[in-house]
């Protein structure tokens, strides 16, 4: 497993942004699929982005395509998300994780949760309207 570290959250306005950092250790970062999830209260946990190991092959949930963009830099074993035009209902503990099986591109797999095997602790997210 990596151990994942997650920085960035806090209390933004409507229509504010916010950048998330996920520091990954324990393993080769740059051979592994990494995602982000949120889960909001009450809710279940739900994907928000992946991108493959060498972020060539990115996916985005309908919800937040066009506002959120996620990058990596395997340099710096850290992986981002970057969050634009952001909407009460963005409001949720965020997550980021890390696949197990390296170098993973395919949508279906990047998006399944129960794929990845190695989570961080999260940070809070507030969209205050």
């Amino acid at each position: 497993q990596v151990q994942l570290a997650e920085s960035g959250g806090g209390l933004v306005q409507a229509g504010g942004s916010l950048r998330l950092s996920c520091a990954a250790s324990g393993r080769t970062f740059s051979r592994y699929p990494m995602g982000w999830f949120r889960q909001a209260p009450g809710k279940e946990r739900e994907f928000v982005a992946a991108i493959s190991w060498d972020g060539g092959s990115i996916y985005y949930a309908d919800s937040v395509k066009g506002r959120f963009t996620i990058s990596r830099d395997n340099a710096k074993n850290t992986v981002y998300l970057q969050m634009n035009s952001l909407k009460p209902e963005d409001t949720a503990f965020y997550y980021c994780a890390a696949q197990y099986s390296p170098f993973t591109t395919a949508e279906s797999l990047l998006r399944a949760n129960n794929l990845y095997d190695s989570w961080g602790q999260g940070t809070q997210v507030t969209v205050s309207s």
